[in-house]
């Protein structure tokens, strides 16, 4: 099990300092977008709906990917890492459940897309609260498994964070590596892809093509811009929350 080190050789102050900078703004940005994403939310009972229930969850997994990112980022500040082995492995099981639950949750919101505009039906509750569950507990499932020793985690190069220790090739490791692979990352590019390709097919059928370009949604900042700041959720909620009285007319109206 991993244990409290020093710098690795070939690592210079400088390179690891400029390691934490570039950690700690992407946690910093990606804490602020996908909070105000959470804010939003909590704060606007209009947008309390099935549909951003998802673009709910996958905030909160991009938060808690930033949250991760913050820890490595002052780990790398301070050029050492001070919370020890079992702090190693909770740092590691955190990130990779937090990510996996970003990957599945982008899943989820294209699936949820094409669910609305393919069969002209929205998102029931019935249907989204079991899909988060699923989400968020299949990812925890996995990412207990290193834990238990399928798998490891172990400190990334820099020696400031953990994460999978990809430098083992036996075949305990192999095996995790693949498995996990199938399950969290081809079957969720698949469902996105798919989901995206049908919906292109059936507005481009109906002439209201729309469709947002399927891109990486493993990055925080990313997700939250394409799937909070360029929808209605954040534009709206933060409106409403920095007008109050006027958003209290409405409803009363």
């Amino acid at each position: 099990m991993a244990a409290t080190r020093a710098l690795p050789a070939g690592f210079g102050e400088l390179e690891v300092l400029a390691v934490g900078t570039v950690l700690l703004m992407e946690a910093l940005s990606g804490i602020s977008l996908n909070g105000l994403t959470i804010f939003s939310f909590c704060k606007t009972p209009d947008l309390q709906t099935p549909s951003n229930l998802l673009v709910l969850s996958l905030a909160l997994a991009d938060t808690g990917i930033s949250l991760n990112a913050l820890v490595a980022a002052i780990s790398s500040l301070l050029r050492r890492w001070p919370h020890g082995s079992e702090g190693c492995q909770v740092h590691g099981f955190q990130g990779f459940a937090t990510a996996l639950a970003s990957i599945c949750g982008s899943a989820a919101i294209a699936w949820g897309r094409y669910h609305h505009y393919c069969t002209r039906r929205q998102l029931a509750w019935d249907t989204a609260i079991p899909l988060v569950l699923f989400v968020w507990l299949s990812s925890a499932f996995w990412a207990s498994l290193p834990l238990m020793g399928w798998g490891h985690y172990d400190y990334e190069p820099v020696g400031t964070c953990c994460t999978l220790d990809y430098s083992k090739g036996d075949r305990n490791f192999i095996s995790f590596l693949f498995t996990m692979a199938f399950f969290n990352f081809l079957v969720p590019l698949f469902i996105t892809h798919t989901s995206y390709r049908f919906m292109e097919q059936k507005l481009s059928r109906s002439g209201h093509l729309q469709v947002p370009a399927l891109i990486a949604k493993t990055m925080p900042t990313i997700n939250a811009i394409n799937y909070a700041l360029r929808s209605e959720m954040v534009c709206r909620g933060t409106w409403q929350c920095l007008s109050p009285q006027k958003s209290k007319k409405d409803r009363t109206q």
